[in-house]
């Protein structure tokens, strides 16, 4: 006992010299899902370009293109929920493979829609088969991964995400300007050629929809709402949600059009945003995993309210990149620490369901974020924007605490060693 007790220390100490190290004990699924999002992400073009080719190519006013954001957000919120449901009947599995195929589908033929009421139509129908993957995968990874791994494991996913999308949009870029139809061709190939990843690989690991589940889950749903804690979660995940999205949105206008930046410069914060997620979120979360979930859902919604709320306050070009570097951080240590929080608390038989109701908090406020914000930033100004982030951040940070059970916080592992 007295020799395991001495190994213990050099073990850790290991761990924190290499962060990196332990990755090669990830499940295979953990990686197949690596690929799949890789693959997924490296050819999503059409979304961050739908607007150009709904003015350019169909020549809708912008009013117009913009509703079609609306119509793919408002097929999003309901996406997440039915994901989770139908995981947890049937299995995760089956949910991913079936949203690549049907997605990829959609978005070949997206094309053929030419009139308002048909973009429209194709546009719901693309994010109602598109949005079913993130709840399902999400599930697939709690299932597969004890519960030590789950950070790690949610980085490395969010790591596929991060270098597919520096492949995406910039490629969709050129082929925008050579031909509108060949970006659609490349995204709706690439997600079906990820929906091949899936079934032509073997997956060993259950996924959920056991008989169990399938039985117990309309009761089990119905006590979500009736989780407390877990809706005070949710609603601290939708707040500093809002606060993340203002990258989006009012961050480009603030720069540009506030602060008289160019646009290449905005564009190289995101760069620069991309770098420090691909080169630091999988030795953080993996260096972090003994965390007690507290520690890591305040740390990030913290980096957050600071992040954000500091462009009250600053005008200069090393400020705003301080600015970018402190909520990139707390984005690599939030998103994967509120999965995996929710993967700790989830019944086996509604982990589904866990991961809908918080996809569909993010899709709410990806829904309602931007659109507020731009609206404050038009009608308070910069300073009453960013305070105001500042304030949903805190605020964020507080429920956060408040929604993680307390004997999380005083038996943690990492508590007892001091």
């Amino acid at each position: 006992m007295r020799e395991e007790k001495n190994r213990r220390p050099s073990n850790f100490a290991q761990s924190r010299l290499n962060p990196w190290r332990g990755l090669g004990g990830l499940p295979r699924e953990v990686w197949l899902l690596f690929a799949t999002n890789l693959v997924n992400r490296a050819g999503m073009m059409v979304l961050p370009f739908l607007v150009v080719y709904l003015t350019k190519e169909l020549h809708f006013s912008a009013a117009q293109a913009g509703l079609a954001f609306a119509v793919y957000g408002a097929a999003a919120i309901g996406a997440g929920p039915l994901s989770g449901r139908l995981s947890d009947r049937i299995g995760a599995l089956p949910i991913m493979r079936a949203s690549l195929l049907m997605s990829g589908l959609v978005v070949l033929l997206y094309p053929l829609a030419r009139t308002v009421a048909a973009v429209y139509f194709a546009t719901f129908i693309w994010a109602a088969t598109s949005e079913l993957f993130r709840p399902a995968s999400l599930a697939a990874i709690t299932h597969v991964v004890n519960a030590e791994q789950r950070k790690p494991a949610y980085a490395v996913n969010r790591l596929a995400i991060n270098l597919g999308m520096s492949i995406g949009p910039a490629l969709g870029g050129f082929l925008a300007t050579v031909s509108f139809r060949s970006m659609f061709i490349v995204d709706g190939g690439t997600t079906i050629l990820a929906a091949l990843v899936l079934m032509l690989t073997r997956w060993s690991a259950p996924t959920g929809g056991t008989k169990h589940s399938a039985h117990k889950h309309h009761g089990e749903a119905k006590a979500i709402l009736r989780n407390g804690k877990l809706l005070v979660f949710l609603f601290a995940e939708f707040l500093v949600a809002v606060v993340f999205y203002q990258h989006e949105s009012t961050l480009s206008l603030f720069i540009v059009n506030n602060l008289n930046f160019s646009p290449a410069f905005y564009g190289a914060l995101f760069t620069m945003n991309t770098l420090l997620i691909v080169a630091l979120e999988v030795p953080i979360n993996q260096a972090t995993a003994h965390w007690p979930a507290a520690w890591s859902l305040l740390a990030g919604c913290v980096l957050f309210a600071l992040g954000f709320g500091g462009l009250a306050i600053v005008a200069s070009a090393t400020g705003i990149l301080v600015t970018v570097v402190l909520w990139t951080f707390g984005e690599m240590m939030l998103f994967p620490a509120m999965s995996a929080y929710l993967g700790d608390i989830a019944p086996p038989a509604q982990r589904g369901a866990y991961m809908g109701a918080y996809s569909m908090s993010l899709s709410l406020a990806l829904t309602f974020g931007p659109w507020a914000g731009t609206q404050l930033l038009a009608f308070w100004g910069p300073t009453t924007l960013w305070l105001i982030m500042f304030g949903f951040g805190a605020l964020a940070a507080a429920l956060m605490v408040y929604a993680t059970p307390r004997r999380q916080i005083l038996h943690s592992p990492v508590v007892a060693e001091f």
